[in-house]
């Protein structure tokens, strides 16, 4: 029977490399000694498998990625030095369990070999991720098989999910394994950084620090997503799964060091299992917070909302569109204006469609028709089913009348939506989004929606709305 030794958290910032850093790692140092501190606990440890997570391999929309070669090799080729390089023995017993276990569950697994590899254009080699905290366990601790993960952009619970079915698979083998959850924390602490400051990105840092000082690890499955995404973070999926690794047992955590040099911010960490904990069924929490929140939006749904929500499920459930209904509020059945409806699941987007200007009677029809699009005809996105309604979050953006402008000094990302018009082409985004934070975010999403280029000779509109919820 196999054993879950713990788990670790290591920040993957190349710079602390010495090969790379060149002398510049010292303005880290705090996190090159936490790096260390985490290696010395897996040599203490001595597992046989090594599990890593990280954000920075193969990512799909929809699916986990794991290695599936015999062998696991890695360089930082991509970094001017690719005589720096490490290889490991991937456990392809204990990764197949892995693979079958998460199948049963439904999720989806894609297994990176070299043929699929090339057939979705990826690298078939360790990214950075992996390879930095790995450069250091190499040191001082060689004797273990490795596993090499990339999480999916799936929802919290799913990736809780997958990590219980990482344990169980540990279990039904014969592995002694450590999980290396890698991630850094927001990359927008300062207007140094790799992307714009923000300042979600401290209050976001603060507050996962504290979450794994505290070994809470629902609070890390439920954490506030919209701050994650604006804060530009990168680890927090790979916690999610830690999470569902350790699910189970008693946990003691310990936090090595934290500090935010380059405008990034670097957390270690260790957890340690301190026995089990049977009593807590997480999953079961975790639904029940769910529940509980997905009813009390409900219980104040405005108006606009309730009719969205009332649309797609009328829908899904007869494949008819709503009359509608009779206790309607005038406001919604005199005004002509283009309606947005965005949807939302597990805190993650499940559909948006909309009209820029109307081209329906009202902003009743308007909503009824844009919630049945959002949940139906959204090409990015699966119909929702029937047994999704449930968990479905609901928001109705009404749009006015959109005004040219001759500057980005008349745009505000917070309070202006933005469109992009060259020829036919239209491109649009609406105000106060999670993760743009910036005019020239703003403008450039909307460019690629609508596949113009920067260079073009492109007009912008701005507009106001009104947000429901």
């Amino acid at each position: 029977m196999g054993k879950v030794l713990g788990a670790v958290i290591s920040p993957h910032p190349p710079i602390i490399v010495s090969e790379i850093g060149r002398g510049e790692e010292v303005k880290a140092q705090n996190t090159i000694d936490g790096v260390k501190a985490v290696s010395s606990y897996i040599k203490e440890k001595s597992p046989t498998t090594i599990i890593v997570i990280t954000p920075h391999g193969p990512l799909f929309s929809d699916a986990i990625s794991i290695s599936a070669e015999r062998n696991l090799y890695g360089d930082f080729g991509n970094f001017w030095h690719k005589e720096v390089k490490l290889e490991f023995e991937n456990n392809l017993e204990l990764m197949k369990k892995i693979i079958n276990n998460s199948l049963k569950e439904g999720i989806r697994i894609v297994a990176i070999d070299n043929s699929t590899a090339r057939r979705y254009r990826v690298e078939n080699k360790l990214d950075h991720g992996t390879m930095v905290p790995l450069y250091f366990v190499d040191k001082v601790y060689k004797n273990f098989k490795l596993i090499h993960i990339t999480y999916g952009l799936l929802s919290p619970q799913e990736l809780y999910k997958f990590g219980r079915c990482i344990k169980e698979a540990v279990l039904d083998s014969d592995d002694d394994v450590i999980l290396l959850a890698s991630g850094d924390l927001s990359h927008r602490l300062s207007h140094d950084g790799p992307y714009p400051y923000s300042p979600y990105g401290r209050v976001y840092d603060e507050k996962i620090v504290d979450v794994i000082r505290k070994g809470n690890m629902e609070d890390i499955v439920t954490f506030d997503l919209e701050l994650a995404e604006r804060a530009g973070e990168c680890g927090l999926r790979s916690f999610m799964v830690m999470a569902g690794f350790l699910d189970g047992y008693k946990v003691e955590s310990e936090v090595f060091s934290y500090e935010g040099p380059f405008g990034v911010g670097y957390c270690t960490a260790k957890l340690d299992i301190k026995g089990e904990d049977s009593d807590k069924d997480m999953l079961k929490i975790l639904k029940e917070r769910e529940r509980k929140k997905i009813e009390e939006l409900r219980k104040n749904e405005s108006p606009y909302v309730r009719l969205a929500r009332m649309s797609l499920e009328h829908y899904i459930k007869t494949g008819k569109y709503i009359d509608v209904p009779p206790d309607t509020p005038e406001e919604l059945l005199k005004a002509r204006r283009g309606v947005f409806v965005s949807l939302k699941k597990n805190g993650m987007l499940r559909g948006c469609i909309g009209t820029i200007e109307p081209v329906t009677e009202n902003v009743a029809h308007e909503i009824i028709r844009n919630a049945v699009a959002a949940g139906t005809e959204d090409p990015r996105f699966d119909e929702v089913t029937e047994d999704e309604l449930d968990s479905i979050v609901y928001s109705v953006d009404v749009l006015y009348e959109p005004e040219k402008v001759n500057s980005k000094d008349e745009l505000d990302v917070e309070k202006y939506g933005v469109i992009v018009s060259c020829g036919f082409r239209r491109g649009l985004l609406l105000p106060n989004l999670e993760g743009v934070d910036t005019v020239d975010e703003q403008i450039s999403i909307a460019l690629r929606k609508a596949n113009i280029s920067p260079y073009e000779d492109y007009t912008i509109e701005r507009f106001r709305v009104d947000r429901y919820y």
